[in-house]
């Protein structure tokens, strides 16, 4: 698994890469300035006490709480653009890695958004359950990231399996080899939680599954 992790991130630096790699960058990155400015704005106009210090408190606390709160929504954001971004990444990966294999079948477009919204609801009421146990337990860490490990090894394992298999035969191939598939999500998760470097999550997850789901579809 290492070795699939090392070529999606040679992949995602390559040339060819770059063209996808600057929308995603310039996706993520807008949508959570936008809600940064929203969240903002909402607090300084709705939120205000009668006492200067307690407002200066209270701004210093947004401050901090914003910044944790758009830290994990770094993982539902790049699973909202994986459904963009996968077809795109995923021809590219296997026409330079897998020439002599049937191409992958495209999902339409509408499908993919209807896709990653449905996963994106998902992943951010997990994580609202998981956030508490982070801020309160000293194992909370664990806990989110396992959570996320499980959603997005199985939405990004399927949104590159979908590619070459009916729904039955991806289900069949995810549940067969549910330890793989988690053990990716946990890589991407760990991938997602160090700062700055997880902008370069959708393509990084999309590569690296595109090349387990390869491997795993060869064991049959």
């Amino acid at each position: 698994m290492l070795d699939a992790a090392i070529l999606a991130l040679r992949d995602i630096l390559s040339p060819p890469f770059r063209g996808v790699l600057m929308k995603s960058l310039a996706l993520t990155v807008g949508l959570l300035i936008a809600l940064w400015l929203a969240l903002v704005w909402v607090f300084a106009h709705y939120v205000a006490t009668p006492w200067p210090w307690l407002d200066t408190a209270l701004d210093i606390m947004t401050g901090v709480g914003l910044i944790v709160g758009l830290g994990f929504l770094v993982a539902p954001v790049t699973a909202l653009f994986a459904g963009l971004f996968l077809d795109d990444v995923a021809e590219m990966v296997e026409r330079t890695h897998y020439p002599a294999d049937p191409p992958g079948r495209a999902q339409p477009f509408l499908a993919g958004i209807v896709t990653a919204v449905k996963f994106l609801a998902v992943v951010l009421v997990v994580n609202a359950i998981a956030l508490p146990f982070v801020l309160l337990l000293g194992f909370g860490f664990l806990i989110f990231l396992a959570a996320n490990g499980y959603l997005l090894g199985r939405e990004y394992f399927e949104l590159a399996a979908l590619r070459h298999h009916d729904e039955l035969t991806v289900l069949r191939l995810r549940r067969r080899n549910s330890r793989t598939i988690f053990a990716a999500g946990l890589l991407i998760a760990a991938f997602l939680a160090i700062p700055i470097v997880n902008l370069l999550g959708p393509l990084f997850a999309t590569a690296f599954m595109v090349h387990v789901e390869k491997r795993i579809a060869a064991k049959g």
